[in-house]
């Protein structure tokens, strides 16, 4: 296994003392790791971390990819007893039983949270990428999960699992490995973007964009594009929670008088005043162009692609089983998307679950509502 130090400016982000690195080997025995669209990396680490053991056949390992945002913490561990993103469902005893499963959580190739994206140094030009980071699909992060399964000797998996983002990469691993994975556990995912879910993205990207510290994706450390950012990161959040949550979280709370500063258009409701505190604890914590390239992979990334439909491309999963979950009030991945796929699945004669959860919390309910998500995947690998 071929391990390597990170470029300093990448340890502010996301990484903790469990966090692994791996160096990959490239395509054809080379260190080039060739991309989609034709373009090369010429150096791809990727950032992980693990939990529970590998049976002695190396048959019971279970991959994470992750949504937009997320690093590889997803769980604590001895090396890192900080909550994780998915804490309430990883570890021993939980639905994902580390007792049982070794869990792997990958940060996705262009993300910021150590894995090779738009701010690692080129090799070539011993400057960060910037904006000249090559095109990047949701395809080459699941190959990039796939190389890094080979790096750690596992050449099978017992399951493929991803929320968002990472539902669309864990249906791509599928598709590109169809005989090397057992199980499928899609979550409020989709098999090609909406038009609503392209225009909130492509706004969000274009506000970042607008901001003249973004300086065409040439920016320093020091001056990142935040307004832009912030912006962008306050129109996500809409996006990601129902309408129904807004209301009986905030109502029309107004903030208190000493938190006021009477200038003009000023923040004056709680829930003006939560977007603005979530997103200044975004900002500075995920980097710009990153937070771009992956969004664009999202508007890029298209089943039908694989067969010419959307039913032809499910068709080539041969999964033993697939766990397809959707939330009824998310406005972002709907939950119409999520019958599609296990439609699709099931026409093309697959075993499928399909559940629909009932949640006020909308597309980050995965994040959120353990009560409903729990029982559900807990269920499902007890039958396994």
């Amino acid at each position: 296994m071929n391990v390597k130090p990170l470029h300093p400016s990448r340890t502010r982000r996301g990484v903790t003392p469990a966090t692994k690195f791996v160096t990959l080997i490239g395509d054809y025995g080379t260190s080039d790791f060739v991309l989609k669209r034709g373009d090369r990396l010429h150096e791809v680490t990727i950032a992980y971390e693990c939990w529970g053991s590998l049976t002695a056949n190396n048959d019971n390992a279970i991959l994470i990819f992750t949504g937009l945002s997320a690093s590889a913490h997803a769980a604590s561990s001895e090396g890192n007893t900080e909550p994780g993103w998915w804490e309430f469902m990883i570890g021993p005893g939980k639905a994902i039983d580390t007792d049982r499963f070794f869990v792997i959580c990958v940060n996705s190739l262009g993300g910021c949270f150590g894995s090779t994206g738009p701010e690692s140094i080129n090799p070539v030009t011993h400057k960060p990428y910037g904006a000249d980071f090559p095109d990047l699909t949701i395809e080459d992060m699941a190959k990039a999960g796939h190389h890094l399964l080979n790096e750690l000797d596992i050449d099978h998996l017992h399951a493929v699992i991803g929320p968002s983002m990472g539902g669309m990469i864990a249906l791509a691993y599928t598709l590109q490995y169809p005989d090397e994975c057992d199980y499928l556990i899609s979550i409020s995912a989709a098999s090609r973007a909406l038009p609503f879910t392209i225009a909130m993205r492509s706004l969000q990207r274009e506000i970042i964009r607008c901001d003249p510290n973004w300086n065409n994706g040439f920016y320093e450390s020091d001056k990142e594009p935040e307004n832009g950012m912030l912006l962008a990161r306050k129109l996500g959040l809409v996006s990601y929670r129902a309408a129904e949550e807004w209301h009986q979280r905030f109502d029309r709370a107004r903030v208190s008088k000493d938190r006021r500063k009477g200038e003009p258009f000023e923040i004056e409701f709680e829930v003006e005043s939560y977007l603005d505190y979530n997103a200044h604890k975004f900002v500075g914590n995920f980097d710009a162009n990153s937070y771009l390239y992956l969004s664009r992979a999202m508007d890029w990334f298209d089943v039908a692609d694989f067969g010419g439909s959307v039913n032809a491309g499910l068709a080539k999963i041969h999964v033993r089983k697939a766990l397809i979950i959707g939330v009824t009030t998310d406005i972002l991945f709907p939950i119409e998307q999520q019958k599609e796929i296990a439609e699709g699945l099931i026409k093309a004669g697959r075993n499928v679950e399909f559940v629909s959860i009932d949640s006020i919390n909308g597309h980050d309910a995965f994040l959120v509502d353990r009560d409903h998500f729990s029982p559900v995947i807990s269920d499902f690998f007890s039958q396994l």
